[in-house]
């Protein structure tokens, strides 16, 4: 009731233009936005909670609930957007259950291919993609809720408590409505939410591992890269291409996230395997993607 009168009063005032009036101090209207924000933040954890108890509040983990076990037993096929994507026939994943992530949608001209599941958790690529990612259609999206600005609320769209500052690092999550955990790669959250949809295997395409340093006329700010040059690390040019920003992947800490999946898969009797042509991902058993059709 309370955060329902709080937002009611905020949109009046909204509608006034008394949150932009120059008679209130700056500094009040600072501190009105930020307790605001923080209201907002407790309101959203304490939904997150209750979801994570069994008790989802709003429609929001009401969606988000009724994934759990969406697909279980079943095989779900993880999409990575390594330069070997274009050498695997995606086109055999139509009908497939599939989770996807980034800029997918640059593949979507080439090939009937479109995911069944859709995700972004980096900021960059939120804000850098917002539109091409708001048309993505079909899929089920499934975002951070610290990312609502740029990835709004949609009716083909969910929002999850996503952790990126925890201890100790990584960790899987075993409660998916409650908390998500960043894993140094949005693959981590992929095969999160493959685990939580109830995939008895996963099976992971277009995972290179590998990557090439910035070219000499990118620029860069500590792990911050601004591309002025095609993308060689990825199945399109454009994927970090010219005005597109992206952070240093570290691959190493990407392995541990890795490995931490892994071993959380089997310790539940489950499995993940690397069915990608190529690559230097040697953490997951290997299996030709031909051989599974």
């Amino acid at each position: 009731m309370f955060k329902g009168a709080l937002s009611t009063s905020f949109a009046v005032l909204q509608r006034k233009g008394m949150t932009r009036y120059p008679f209130i101090p700056q500094p009040l209207r600072y501190q009105g936005g930020k307790i605001l924000f923080q209201v907002r933040s407790q309101w959203s954890k304490f939904c997150f909670d209750r979801a994570g108890s069994g008790l989802p509040l709003r429609r929001n983990e009401q969606n988000l609930a009724a994934l759990k076990d969406a697909h279980k037993g079943e095989r779900i096929f993880v999409l990575g957007n390594g330069p070997s994507l274009k050498e695997t026939d995606v086109d055999r994943l139509c009908g497939e259950v599939t989770i996807a992530s980034n800029s997918i949608f640059l593949l979507f001209d080439e090939k009937k291919f479109r995911p069944s599941y859709y995700t972004i958790e980096d900021t960059l690529v939120a804000e850098d993609r917002r539109n091409e990612a708001t048309n993505v259609k079909g899929a089920v999206k499934v975002f951070p809720e610290d990312l609502k600005h740029w990835l709004p609320p949609a009716p083909d769209t969910i929002h999850i408590n996503f952790r990126r500052n925890y201890e100790p690092w990584p960790r899987f999550t075993s409660n998916f409505n409650r908390e998500v955990f960043w894993g140094g790669t949005v693959s981590f959250l992929n095969l999160q939410l493959a685990f939580y949809l109830g995939a008895s295997e996963v099976y992971l395409i277009g995972f290179d591992h590998n990557y090439e340093q910035p070219a000499k006329e990118d620029d860069v700010e500590g792990t911050v890269i601004m591309s002025n040059s095609a993308d060689v690390n990825h199945f399109h040019p454009d994927y970090f291409g010219k005005g597109y920003r992206w952070h240093d992947p570290m691959v190493d800490r990407m392995e541990r996230g890795y490995i931490c999946a892994r071993d959380f898969f089997e310790s539940h009797n489950r499995k993940i395997f690397n069915a990608t042509a190529g690559g230097r991902l040697e953490v997951f058993d290997r299996v030709g993607f031909s051989s599974l059709f």
